[in-house]
């Protein structure tokens, strides 16, 4: 009989999109998941724990070290120590290199949390990306933008999400987020040259060193820019349409990245442009699941559990696939104009009416509710169709119906 194995799994803020990974992983035969939080959630055991372990700040290495080390004298050898928020991965690295647990290195997840190493190592390996410096002073960013030009991007280097991200476009704007910044001797700020054209992300699932399942899904508009016009409702849409000239060109850029990046098992969330002159270029790349509901609509678009097949690949070492598309999914996320707290949302009916049966979930935003600071606003709807122009269109005339009014 297989022995019982011990995963630990660190969710410093134990959201339902976060938990429900956590659940996958307990769902696995033979997996007992403890849990390290810095709040409980209601009812553990309805996300898969079997036990949790509460510090003050998860996101201490020297804290997480001794949770993991008080459940290894409790339950026995800990077999995977597991996380899936971007904040958390560095010091997961570093407590599993300690305790001796399998899982990607301190030096492979450092070259995905920083994108300044991240950058180095793609460019090593010829892959297309944009060009960078590590800016210390207010000299390393004007050298910078006299070699690249404007418009350029400034952000931390272990950002995630456009957080705290400029697009630099004069010297004014330099100026500005100079002063924003403050770079110095310890406080390194990544300068990136402004990549343009249309921005998509690729997701792989990798085991043993080799990406064995990817797809792809169309940002509308990117990120950034939604992020900049705070009234856009943004999109993301996951086409049925897999295999063509420039989705099979991104998977072999997704799939050496990967590969020249180091990671064994897991799942990677890549960002790319395909760029006016119709080269492609990488914008970053992460290891861990991707945001912006991405999980579920690659769920619907495939008819598989995209938690199950990560905790399968991360847990077991192990691949279920190949799946294939078996039609096309989209999220719109909503907001609107102004400031303060939601205090209607108009259209929903006639959105619902227009759309029909394509609706498979939803999350709608609530009178009272602060306005968000995200470009994911504060409340979404996902649509799934056989058809990507019938995603699509339901995904626009969502957008051109429902409006989002606010208040004080």
């Amino acid at each position: 009989m297989r022995s019982v194995r011990t995963v630990v799994f660190v969710a410093p803020f134990p959201l339902p999109t976060t938990l429900e990974f956590a659940r996958a992983v307990g769902n696995l035969p033979g997996v007992r998941v403890i849990g390290v939080v810095m709040k409980p959630p209601p009812k553990p055991s309805q996300w898969g724990f079997h036990a949790i372990e509460t510090v003050a700040d998860a996101l201490d290495v020297g804290q997480l070290e001794a949770a993991v080390s008080r459940i290894q004298a409790r339950y026995g050898r800990v077999h995977r120590l597991l996380g899936v928020l971007e904040d958390v991965q560095l010091q997961l690295s570093v407590v599993r290199e300690r305790m001796s647990i399998p899982g990607p290195t301190p030096q492979v997840t450092q070259r995905f949390r920083d994108k300044g190493h991240m950058k180095d190592a793609l460019r090593a390996a010829g892959l297309p990306c944009a060009r960078h410096a590590r800016v210390q002073s207010a000299e390393d960013a004007w050298a910078f933008v006299e070699k690249v030009g404007f418009p350029v991007v400034m952000k931390p280097p272990a950002g995630a999400g456009c957080r705290a991200t400029w697009r630099v476009s004069s010297p004014q704007d330099l100026v500005q987020a100079l002063a924003e910044y403050r770079p110095g001797p310890n406080r390194t700020v990544l300068a990136e040259e402004f990549l343009t054209g249309a921005e998509y992300s690729l997701e792989t699932l990798t085991i043993g060193g080799e990406p064995r399942f990817w797809s792809v899904t169309r940002y509308y508009p990117s990120p950034l820019e939604a992020m900049e016009r705070n009234w856009i409702q943004w999109c993301v849409v996951l086409p049925r349409e897999r295999d063509t000239p420039l989705f099979h060109r991104a998977r072999d850029l997704g799939v050496a990245a990967v590969k020249a990046l180091g990671l064994q098992d897991g799942i990677t969330h890549m960002e790319w442009f395909h760029r006016p002159d119709g080269s492609l270029a990488i914008g970053e790349i992460a290891a861990r699941p991707p945001g912006a509901r991405i999980v579920q609509l690659t769920s619907l678009a495939y008819e598989f559990d995209l938690r199950h097949a990560w905790a399968r690949a991360v847990v077991d070492g192990a691949f279920d696939g190949p799946w294939q598309r078996t039609g096309a999914a989209g999220v719109a996320f909503l907001r609107g104009q102004g400031a303060g707290r939601v205090r209607s949302v108009e259209g929903l009916d006639a959105a619902q009416a227009r759309m029909g049966a394509l609706v498979v979930d939803r999350q709608l935003p609530v009178p009272g509710q602060p306005r968000s600071q995200g470009y994911e606003g504060e409340g979404w709807v996902v649509v799934s169709h056989p058809e990507t122009a019938q995603v699509r269109k339901a995904l626009f005339d969502l957008i051109t119906t429902v409006k989002v009014t606010y208040g004080t």
